[in-house]
């Protein structure tokens, strides 16, 4: 008996200049300069395609409405992600650099200061990503859901240290001084 092999494929597509959201039920996601373009998997090799599917389902899976940003002037996750909160009909955003590090973030807090924290992104399932976006998605609408349980490991730091920093140097070659976040258009695919 042989097994299906498919994969997940994914198309973004800009829209244009992000605007505030309206939508008391958002939460916007806000992907990094390099996310899906010139980098295309996350430091353990998952597809950003599938990454971004699952934070995307978890947010629907909640009733909440997913919203796809890219940050261009910054690769900080921090501020990526209080930049989309800004943006947010609800105040909730998640953050996403493309070596996989997460955080879900709200409006009112300081840059540095957010709801979740995802820093050890070696460690990150897809069941994690998915996690991620029903937690975002329950803030968003005005829950208090337990923390996203991380997994943690002393040797990853060291481990992991000098690819996520080649990883993050890659994606600020692609930042676009004093530029506004673009709002994109999320497609999947499966092919097979």
């Amino acid at each position: 008996m042989t097994s299906a092999a498919f994969s997940i494929e994914m198309k973004l597509t800009e829209i244009g200049p992000a605007a505030k959201g309206t939508n008391p039920g958002e939460v916007v996601v806000a992907v990094a300069p390099a996310f899906g373009k010139e980098m295309n998997k996350t430091i353990v090799k998952v597809d950003h395609a599938a990454v971004l599917r699952e934070i995307l389902s978890g947010i629907e899976e909640q009733g909440a409405v997913p919203r796809v940003i890219r940050s261009l002037r910054t690769a900080d996750l921090a501020f990526m992600a209080h930049g989309a909160a800004q943006l947010s009909g609800s105040g909730i955003s998640i953050g996403l650099q493309s070596r996989g590090t997460a955080v879900i973030h709200q409006r009112d807090l300081d840059p540095l200061s957010n709801l979740e924290l995802f820093p050890q992104s070696p460690l990150i399932t897809l069941d994690m990503y998915r996690a991620i976006g029903r937690n975002a998605a329950m803030y968003a609408l005005g829950e208090s859901p337990n923390p996203v349980p991380v997994l943690n490991d002393e040797m990853t730091r060291p481990k992991y240290q000098a690819a996520a920093a080649l990883l993050y140097l890659k994606e600020c070659q692609s930042l676009v001084p004093d530029q506004k976040p673009i709002e994109l258009k999320a497609e999947f695919f499966i092919k097979g």
